[in-house]
Protein backbone atom coordinates (compact mmCIF):
# COMPACT_ATOMS: atom_id res chain seq x y z
CA UNK A 1 0.00 0.00 0.00
CA UNK A 2 1.73 3.48 -1.05
CA UNK A 3 0.88 6.33 0.39
CA UNK A 4 -2.19 8.67 -0.91
CA UNK A 5 -4.33 5.70 -2.19
CA UNK A 6 -6.45 5.95 1.07
CA UNK A 7 -9.02 9.02 2.80
CA UNK A 8 -7.39 11.64 -0.05
CA UNK A 9 -10.18 14.03 1.30
CA UNK A 10 -8.82 14.77 4.60
CA UNK A 11 -6.72 17.21 5.12
CA UNK A 12 -2.71 16.92 5.82
CA UNK A 13 -1.33 17.45 7.85
CA UNK A 14 -3.36 15.36 10.69
CA UNK A 15 -3.51 12.66 12.84
CA UNK A 16 -5.48 9.62 12.83
CA UNK A 17 -6.36 7.57 16.37
CA UNK A 18 -7.26 3.82 16.09
CA UNK A 19 -8.65 2.07 19.29
CA UNK A 20 -8.41 -1.38 19.58
CA UNK A 21 -4.91 -1.11 17.42
CA UNK A 22 -3.77 -4.61 18.96
CA UNK A 23 -7.35 -6.79 17.20
CA UNK A 24 -7.31 -7.79 13.79
CA UNK A 25 -8.90 -5.03 11.76
CA UNK A 26 -7.35 -2.80 14.18
CA UNK A 27 -3.90 -3.38 13.60
CA UNK A 28 -4.15 -3.72 9.79
CA UNK A 29 -5.67 -0.60 9.59
CA UNK A 30 -2.93 0.94 11.85
CA UNK A 31 -0.46 -0.20 9.35
CA UNK A 32 -2.34 1.28 6.38
CA UNK A 33 -2.94 4.65 8.44
CA UNK A 34 0.92 4.53 8.67
CA UNK A 35 1.77 4.46 5.23
CA UNK A 36 -0.98 7.59 4.61
CA UNK A 37 1.17 10.84 5.33
CA UNK A 38 -0.60 11.21 8.47
CA UNK A 39 1.68 13.46 11.18
CA UNK A 40 0.87 10.38 13.44
CA UNK A 41 -1.26 7.13 14.28
CA UNK A 42 -2.17 6.76 18.12
CA UNK A 43 -2.58 3.12 18.22
CA UNK A 44 -4.54 2.48 21.65
CA UNK A 45 -5.08 -0.99 23.04
CA UNK A 46 -6.14 -2.47 26.26
CA UNK A 47 -2.61 -4.63 26.05
CA UNK A 48 -0.96 -1.60 24.33
CA UNK A 49 0.04 -1.99 20.48
CA UNK A 50 3.42 -3.02 19.56
CA UNK A 51 4.50 -1.09 16.61
CA UNK A 52 7.91 0.18 15.15
CA UNK A 53 6.44 1.68 12.32
CA UNK A 54 7.70 5.08 11.92
CA UNK A 55 4.44 7.71 12.98
CA UNK A 56 2.41 5.17 15.08
CA UNK A 57 2.61 6.13 18.32
CA UNK A 58 1.44 3.27 20.80
CA UNK A 59 -0.58 3.50 24.02
CA UNK A 60 -3.48 1.68 26.14
CA UNK A 61 -6.94 2.43 26.82
CA UNK A 62 -9.43 0.59 28.40
CA UNK A 63 -12.72 1.21 26.83
CA UNK A 64 -14.34 -0.11 29.85
CA UNK A 65 -12.88 2.93 32.45
CA UNK A 66 -14.05 6.27 31.61
CA UNK A 67 -10.88 7.53 33.73
CA UNK A 68 -8.70 5.32 31.21
CA UNK A 69 -10.59 6.95 28.26
CA UNK A 70 -10.23 10.29 29.19
CA UNK A 71 -6.29 10.41 30.05
CA UNK A 72 -5.56 9.05 26.92
CA UNK A 73 -8.01 12.02 24.76
CA UNK A 74 -6.15 14.30 26.67
CA UNK A 75 -2.44 12.74 26.17
CA UNK A 76 -3.30 12.77 22.18
CA UNK A 77 -4.89 16.80 22.36
CA UNK A 78 -1.96 18.38 21.01
CA UNK A 79 -0.56 18.08 18.48
CA UNK A 80 -2.02 18.50 14.27
CA UNK A 81 -5.67 18.31 13.80
CA UNK A 82 -7.16 14.84 14.51
CA UNK A 83 -9.63 14.03 11.62
CA UNK A 84 -9.84 10.32 12.05
CA UNK A 85 -10.84 8.51 15.13
CA UNK A 86 -11.31 4.81 14.02
CA UNK A 87 -13.12 2.08 17.41
CA UNK A 88 -12.30 -1.38 16.53
CA UNK A 89 -13.26 -2.94 19.38
CA UNK A 90 -16.06 -5.32 20.11
CA UNK A 91 -17.07 -8.74 22.14
CA UNK A 92 -18.83 -11.81 20.47
CA UNK A 93 -17.80 -13.97 22.78
CA UNK A 94 -14.27 -15.45 24.63
CA UNK A 95 -13.66 -17.55 27.66
CA UNK A 96 -16.39 -15.81 29.63
CA UNK A 97 -19.54 -15.92 27.52
CA UNK A 98 -20.82 -17.15 24.44
CA UNK A 99 -23.53 -15.98 21.96
CA UNK A 100 -27.15 -16.88 23.38
CA UNK A 101 -28.54 -19.33 20.72
CA UNK A 102 -32.03 -19.08 22.64
CA UNK A 103 -33.99 -16.80 25.35
CA UNK A 104 -33.17 -19.53 28.14
CA UNK A 105 -29.70 -18.68 28.28
CA UNK A 106 -30.09 -14.75 28.74
CA UNK A 107 -28.42 -13.72 31.67
CA UNK A 108 -28.11 -10.45 33.27
CA UNK A 109 -23.91 -10.11 34.10
CA UNK A 110 -23.56 -10.95 30.83
CA UNK A 111 -25.38 -8.86 28.76
CA UNK A 112 -24.37 -6.06 30.77
CA UNK A 113 -20.95 -6.78 30.12
CA UNK A 114 -21.89 -7.08 25.56
CA UNK A 115 -23.65 -3.34 26.58
CA UNK A 116 -20.00 -2.42 28.06
CA UNK A 117 -17.82 -3.13 25.60
CA UNK A 118 -19.99 -2.66 22.26
CA UNK A 119 -22.08 0.30 23.04
CA UNK A 120 -21.17 2.13 26.14
CA UNK A 121 -17.20 2.25 25.80
CA UNK A 122 -17.80 3.43 22.00
CA UNK A 123 -20.12 6.15 23.79
CA UNK A 124 -17.77 7.12 26.01
CA UNK A 125 -15.14 7.23 23.53
CA UNK A 126 -17.09 9.74 22.03
CA UNK A 127 -17.66 11.48 24.80
CA UNK A 128 -14.04 12.55 25.27
CA UNK A 129 -12.55 12.45 21.05
CA UNK A 130 -15.53 14.03 19.83
CA UNK A 131 -14.58 17.90 20.70
CA UNK A 132 -10.94 17.02 19.79
CA UNK A 133 -12.11 16.81 16.22
CA UNK A 134 -11.45 20.20 14.17
CA UNK A 135 -14.25 22.61 13.79
CA UNK A 136 -13.69 23.01 10.24
CA UNK A 137 -13.20 20.45 7.50
CA UNK A 138 -13.70 16.81 6.80
CA UNK A 139 -12.99 14.75 10.11
CA UNK A 140 -14.69 11.32 11.01
CA UNK A 141 -15.57 9.42 13.91
CA UNK A 142 -15.98 5.73 12.73
CA UNK A 143 -16.79 2.36 15.25
CA UNK A 144 -16.98 -1.21 14.16
CA UNK A 145 -20.58 -2.27 14.29
CA UNK A 146 -22.18 -5.50 12.93
CA UNK A 147 -24.94 -6.56 10.29
CA UNK A 148 -26.79 -8.18 12.84
CA UNK A 149 -26.95 -5.37 14.94
CA UNK A 150 -29.82 -4.44 12.19
CA UNK A 151 -33.49 -4.71 13.62
CA UNK A 152 -34.45 -4.68 9.97
CA UNK A 153 -32.33 -7.52 8.75
CA UNK A 154 -32.70 -10.15 11.41
CA UNK A 155 -34.50 -12.92 10.10
CA UNK A 156 -32.68 -15.12 12.22
CA UNK A 157 -32.62 -14.54 16.04
CA UNK A 158 -30.28 -15.62 18.43
CA UNK A 159 -27.13 -13.68 19.67
CA UNK A 160 -29.47 -11.31 21.93
CA UNK A 161 -26.10 -9.85 23.92
CA UNK A 162 -24.43 -9.48 20.32
CA UNK A 163 -27.43 -8.37 18.41
CA UNK A 164 -28.94 -5.93 20.90
CA UNK A 165 -25.58 -3.95 21.78
CA UNK A 166 -24.99 -3.48 18.30
CA UNK A 167 -28.13 -1.97 17.57
CA UNK A 168 -27.71 0.32 20.74
CA UNK A 169 -24.25 1.32 19.29
CA UNK A 170 -25.85 1.83 16.00
CA UNK A 171 -28.54 4.34 17.88
CA UNK A 172 -25.60 5.91 19.67
CA UNK A 173 -23.95 6.75 16.44
CA UNK A 174 -27.20 8.68 15.12
CA UNK A 175 -27.51 10.65 18.09
CA UNK A 176 -24.26 11.43 18.19
CA UNK A 177 -24.32 12.45 14.73
CA UNK A 178 -27.00 14.55 14.95
CA UNK A 179 -25.81 16.71 18.07
CA UNK A 180 -22.08 16.44 15.85
CA UNK A 181 -23.71 18.31 13.32
CA UNK A 182 -24.59 21.60 15.32
CA UNK A 183 -21.36 21.94 16.75
CA UNK A 184 -19.10 20.58 13.64
CA UNK A 185 -21.03 20.55 10.22
CA UNK A 186 -18.58 19.10 8.32
CA UNK A 187 -17.75 16.37 10.30
CA UNK A 188 -18.96 12.52 9.94
CA UNK A 189 -20.11 10.02 12.57
CA UNK A 190 -20.79 6.47 11.34
CA UNK A 191 -21.11 2.99 11.92
CA UNK A 192 -19.24 0.03 10.22
CA UNK A 193 -20.17 -3.32 9.28
CA UNK A 194 -16.57 -5.23 8.02
CA UNK A 195 -18.09 -8.23 6.45
CA UNK A 196 -16.39 -11.66 7.94
CA UNK A 197 -13.34 -11.11 8.76
CA UNK A 198 -10.89 -13.89 9.31
CA UNK A 199 -9.94 -12.89 13.73
CA UNK A 200 -10.69 -14.83 16.87
CA UNK A 201 -14.21 -12.89 17.08
CA UNK A 202 -15.68 -14.87 13.58
CA UNK A 203 -13.08 -18.37 13.68
CA UNK A 204 -15.93 -20.76 15.57
CA UNK A 205 -18.86 -19.73 13.16
CA UNK A 206 -17.04 -19.57 9.89
CA UNK A 207 -17.87 -23.00 8.90
CA UNK A 208 -20.87 -21.46 6.85
CA UNK A 209 -19.39 -18.53 5.48
CA UNK A 210 -19.93 -18.35 1.40
CA UNK A 211 -16.64 -18.90 -0.57
CA UNK A 212 -14.74 -15.50 -1.31
CA UNK A 213 -16.66 -14.11 1.66
CA UNK A 214 -13.89 -14.27 4.28
CA UNK A 215 -11.84 -11.42 4.40
CA UNK A 216 -8.48 -11.27 5.84
CA UNK A 217 -7.95 -8.09 8.69
CA UNK A 218 -6.20 -6.27 5.75
CA UNK A 219 -8.78 -6.45 3.04
CA UNK A 220 -11.54 -5.54 5.20
CA UNK A 221 -9.70 -2.70 7.00
CA UNK A 222 -8.89 -1.46 3.28
CA UNK A 223 -12.51 -1.67 2.22
CA UNK A 224 -13.84 0.36 5.33
CA UNK A 225 -10.78 2.95 4.69
CA UNK A 226 -12.48 3.50 1.55
CA UNK A 227 -15.92 3.32 2.24
CA UNK A 228 -14.47 6.39 5.32
CA UNK A 229 -12.86 8.82 2.00
CA UNK A 230 -15.92 8.60 -0.25
CA UNK A 231 -18.29 9.77 2.64
CA UNK A 232 -19.80 13.31 3.09
CA UNK A 233 -21.66 15.52 5.76
CA UNK A 234 -24.60 14.11 4.50
CA UNK A 235 -24.37 10.59 5.29
CA UNK A 236 -23.57 11.18 9.21
CA UNK A 237 -25.39 8.97 11.23
CA UNK A 238 -25.80 6.05 9.01
CA UNK A 239 -24.51 2.32 9.02
CA UNK A 240 -22.72 0.89 6.06
CA UNK A 241 -21.15 -2.09 4.68
CA UNK A 242 -17.62 -3.13 3.08
CA UNK A 243 -18.83 -2.70 0.16
CA UNK A 244 -20.21 0.84 0.60
CA UNK A 245 -23.90 -0.06 1.16
CA UNK A 246 -26.45 1.41 3.48
CA UNK A 247 -27.46 -0.91 5.90
CA UNK A 248 -31.16 0.17 7.51
CA UNK A 249 -31.35 0.06 11.09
Amino acid sequence: MTSSNLLNNLERPSRALVIGASGGIGSAATALLASEGFESVHALSRRGHGSDRAGVRPGRIDIEDEGSIAAAAEQIRAGAPLRLAFVATGLLHDSVQQPEKSYRSLDPELLARSFRLNAIGPALVAKHVLPLLPRNGKSIFAVISARVGSIDDNRLGGWYGYRASKAALNQLMRTLAIELRRQKPDAICVALHPGTVDTALSQPFQSGVEDGKLFTPAYAAERLLTVLDGLTPADTGQFFAWDGQRIPF
